[in-house]
């Protein structure tokens, strides 16, 4: 019976032992990553945020000054290339020949720029 007891005292202390540097161990990594989550709070606040800001603003004139250049001299010329706007098949949309996505003002159909929509 007596063996028993220091087996169980012994099993009890390296418990114990393991458990107090494993808690050690996960208050170490709780408060690295709250350091961590700071830090990153940070960099998104005083980083990026303005960053987008920045590209937004950037993007926006470029955009400003392409319409005005496109409202002074017009959309270019439609060349029909033949290796350009291919249909192998119809598109399973609309009538087959719009993309998904067409925008009938700057995507022009194989044969030329929609009549109606500021074309030449």
């Amino acid at each position: 019976m007596a063996f028993r007891n220091i087996k169980w005292a012994g099993l009890w202390r390296t418990t114990r032992r393991y458990t107090s540097s494993y808690m050690d161990h996960v208050r170490a990594e709780e408060e690295h990553a709250l350091k961590t989550m700071a830090t990153w709070k940070k960099i998104s606040l005083f980083v990026a945020i303005p960053g987008l800001c920045l590209t937004t603003y950037h993007v926006f004139e470029a955009e400003k000054e392409h319409a005005a250049h496109e409202q002074e001299h017009g959309r270019p010329e439609f060349i029909p290339y033949t290796h350009l706007r291919i249909r192998s098949k119809p598109f399973p949309w609309k009538d087959g020949n719009h993309s998904l996505i067409h925008n009938p003002h700057t995507n022009p159909l194989p044969e030329g720029y929609e009549e109606g929509h500021g074309g030449h």
